[in-house]
């Protein structure tokens, strides 16, 4: 079975990639609610998904310094829920993988179906 990636795994978890041109790297992030903070935000490096609750945006102008927390309950709470999804995704991945396998019977067409041929 192939290997996951890891911005599928995000995408599927409800992440957005944040278009961000000050940033060197792509990230991803998931809003708690209507407003653009709190959210979770995340970085990708190879397999590697570096997960951050951001409270609030930077409070100086030119700062990228923010109010983010690294662990924690919440955080813990959301690294379970994307390993969940991804854990349904190889899931899923397999149970396709047995259909496709497995032996059917080839499909009659519309005349097969009534006559039973």
């Amino acid at each position: 079975m192939p290997q996951l990636n890891p911005v599928e795994v995000l995408r599927r978890a409800g992440y957005g990639q944040v278009m961000d041109r000050r940033a060197t790297e792509p990230s991803w992030s998931r809003r708690l609610g209507s407003g653009f903070y709190p959210r979770f935000h995340t970085y990708v490096n190879g397999n590697v998904i570096n997960l951050h609750l951001d409270q609030k945006q930077a409070s100086y102008e030119g700062s990228s310094a923010h109010s983010g927390e690294y662990d924690g309950p919440t955080v813990e709470a959301e690294a379970l829920r994307i390993v969940e999804t991804a854990n349904q995704i190889i899931k899923a991945r397999s149970e396709e993988a047995n259909l496709s396998t497995s032996v059917d019977r080839p499909k009659a067409g519309f005349w097969g179906k009534i006559f039973g041929n």
